[in-house]
């Protein structure tokens, strides 16, 4: 005969639970439909303001260290592998789920809305200086990702366990509501963050006031609906809490403005006359008063230089000019330098400027120091400029419209200019070059990236052009300020192109110029020569080689 089992002692309540709470229905001051709901609605919420954590990481790490592509798949992967851990980790929370989720969403609040203003100070006053602390901003990238994509996967079990403590459902039907709710939840923060947080109130102040959301209705939703589920203890320890987080993102908010001003003079200098966020494009200007040189700085990366930058737009320009030039395109240049080189050659009919940046043109016409930089190049009627996409400017162009087109774009290294250092690019480019025209592209230094100079070269060479590379040095004077001050290049790249073969060489009736020489450009030319790198594959749209 077997003999019954004893009846189980009754289990104690939680310590964080009251008597009673985790182990029966929720016991709810509303109906349990309102409650459902309202539990949905926390879902959609939270959702929302954790794509909005991802997205900040990867854009400011993309603006902070280039490279959007790694910076993207280093963020999500590891996010998207610290989420697993993290819902495996809410098991032993599921019996304290009313406590557990606000405990976890208080804590997402303060890690992910101070995550921004964090990364960036390291990179300001660590990161930029390279050495040691050159992998800073890095490692606590991916620290941020790890420890938000930990909390924000405890979100989903937990609220599973509330949702179904409120009225019982069966397994799919909870998991489709639930996931659901999310889903809608991460599509509204994807588009709020580009279209709303960033160009309002930027990547600072956007992800502080993410944290403030994510907060309140975290709270609100355990506090208001779950509190009879905890002790008093509980329900006084989860308002102090937040009350602290969001004392701490407020606190951060009312000191941003000071914050990204003394980050700024940690990395370009006590002397920023300009900084503005055009899009989600960075653009400082530093120096041009009181006898110190202008620097031009857009997304981090120094642009011009007034150290140098009459040697890298003297060799961009001259060399390309040599030959009919009635009617020049410029690619980039938005900083009225390139063109100021053009118009010194008599003969010019027309110059075409294809900004990437309106707010940069309107700098290089307005700014006193940077006007005064490229004489004014802007005012002069034979100048024409437009903002719009190079690409789909040339896609646009009337074939052998013009007799020399340069390409003044940013470093092909960094992966938003990946599509401008294309062979179909390039094959666009030399389209719209009349007979004889000639192209000329900015490939970024020699030295420092000959992978990606002579990949350049060898791209422009598959869309049927025939090159001239050469190369000028920097001075050692050349700028120290900025974010990537440790590792500004000591040289610049070009590749002269046409469909005949192109000589570098300056114009023998054209100006003088102020530091290009002849005995200059052919010293160039034979160090670059020295450099190649053969049998490399020409970069394309569909398989980017930089």
């Amino acid at each position: 005969m077997i003999e019954p089992h004893a009846p189980a002692p009754p289990r104690s309540p939680a310590p964080w639970s009251a008597p009673g709470g985790p182990d029966g229905p929720a016991r709810l001051p509303v109906r349990p439909g309102t409650g459902r709901f309202l539990v949905l609605a926390g879902a959609f919420a939270c959702a929302a303001c954790g794509l909005a954590y991802e997205l900040e990481l990867v854009a400011l790490a993309s603006y902070l260290m280039g490279d959007s592509v790694t910076q993207a798949s280093v963020v999500l992967s590891v996010m998207v592998f610290a989420m697993g851990i993290g819902s495996l980790a809410a098991k032993r929370l599921r019996r304290l789920a009313a406590a557990g989720f606000g405990a976890v969403e208080a804590t997402l609040a303060l890690v992910g809305g101070c995550s921004a203003m964090a990364l960036y100070a390291v990179f300001a006053w660590t990161g930029a200086w390279g050495g040691m602390w050159a992998n800073g901003p890095r490692c606590l990238l991916v620290a941020f990702s790890l420890a938000i994509g930990l909390l924000i996967g405890a979100e989903v079990p937990l609220l599973m366990e509330l949702i179904q403590r409120i009225r019982r459902q069966d397994a799919g039907g909870a998991v489709a509501d639930l996931f659901a709710a999310d889903y809608v939840g991460a599509l509204v923060g994807g588009l709020a963050f580009p279209f709303l947080l960033l160009p309002f109130f930027g990547q600072l102040t956007g992800t502080l006031l993410t944290g403030a959301v994510n907060t309140v209705v975290g709270g609100a939703l355990v506090l208001g609906l779950f509190r009879r589920d905890l002790t008093r203890r509980a329900r006084w320890l989860l308002l102090i809490g937040n009350g602290l987080v969001l004392a701490v993102l407020a606190s951060a908010a009312v000191l941003v403005d000071d914050f990204e001003r003394a980050a700024r003079q940690a990395m370009y200098g006590e002397d920023v006359r300009v900084a503005l966020q055009t899009g989600v494009r960075e653009v400082v200007l530093a120096g041009g008063t009181a006898g110190r040189p202008l620097d031009l700085y857009v997304d981090g990366r120094l642009r011009v230089s007034g150290r140098d930058e009459l040697r890298f737009h003297e060799a961009l320009v001259h060399p390309a000019m040599t030959g009919p030039h009635a009617r020049v395109l410029i690619l980039g240049g938005g900083d009225g330098l390139a063109v100021r080189e053009v118009l010194r050659h008599s003969g010019v009919d027309r110059v075409d400027v294809v900004g990437l940046d309106a707010e940069v043109v309107r700098l290089a016409r307005t700014d006193p120091a940077l006007s005064a930089l490229n004489e004014h190049a802007f005012g002069d009627p034979r100048v024409r400029v437009t903002t719009a996409d190079p690409f789909g400017r040339l896609r646009e162009a009337d074939p052998a419209t013009y007799d020399v087109v340069v390409s003044d774009l940013p470093d092909p290294g960094i992966t938003a200019s990946t599509k401008l250092y294309s062979q179909e690019f390039y094959g666009l480019a030399r389209r719209v070059l009349a007979p004889g025209g000639r192209l000329v592209v900015h490939a970024g230094p020699v030295a420092a990236g000959p992978r990606v100079y002579w990949t350049v070269e060898t791209t422009v060479r598959a869309a049927g052009l025939r090159t001239a590379p050469y190369g000028t040095g920097s001075p050692p004077t050349a700028s120290a300020a900025g974010p990537e001050r440790s590792r500004a290049p000591r040289d610049r790249g070009f590749v002269l192109a046409a469909r005949t073969d192109p000589r570098p060489r300056l114009d023998p009736d054209g100006p003088r110029p102020s530091v290009l020489t002849e005995a200059s450009l052919a010293a160039g030319e034979r160090a670059t020569r020295r450099t190649r790198i053969g049998d490399l594959p020409a970069s394309t749209l569909m398989h980017p080689r930089y």
